[in-house]
């Protein structure tokens, strides 16, 4: 996970979105605020051929609050496009994991995502 958590490793692709942009889902539309990173797909394989897609696991994976719900999402990079609307996401965790909001922006807080230290 990158941000509060993990180090980036240089070996991975690089993320396009960090913890606090505002992305939008190209599939399925929603918009959601990026509250972690992880280098690769960390679900399991049951979660993953579960999922009604599965774009590659190798990629950059983010943990998502959804905007306009209670709904926390896990998208992959290649899913995912930046929100140029610069609007606030209305959802109950925004206050856990972020202190602020600016230019379109959240400023993360140091609450890591439940799981990681």
């Amino acid at each position: 996970m990158i941000g509060l958590n993990e180090p980036y490793l240089p070996t991975k692709s690089p993320p396009d979105f960090l913890p606090g942009e505002l992305v939008h889902h190209r599939r399925y539309g929603y918009r959601g605020v990026v509250v972690a990173v992880d280098t690769v797909c960390k679900a399991s394989a049951k979660w993953y051929q579960g999922n009604q897609t599965q774009p590659e696991r190798e990629q950059p994976w983010y943990h998502l609050l959804v905007h306009g719900s209670e709904q926390v999402n896990y998208a992959a990079q290649t899913s995912l496009e930046r929100d140029t609307s610069e609007e606030p996401i209305d959802h109950p965790l925004v206050k856990v994991f972020f202190h602020g909001f600016e230019q379109g922006r959240y400023q993360r807080n140091d609450v890591a995502w439940p799981g990681w230290e």
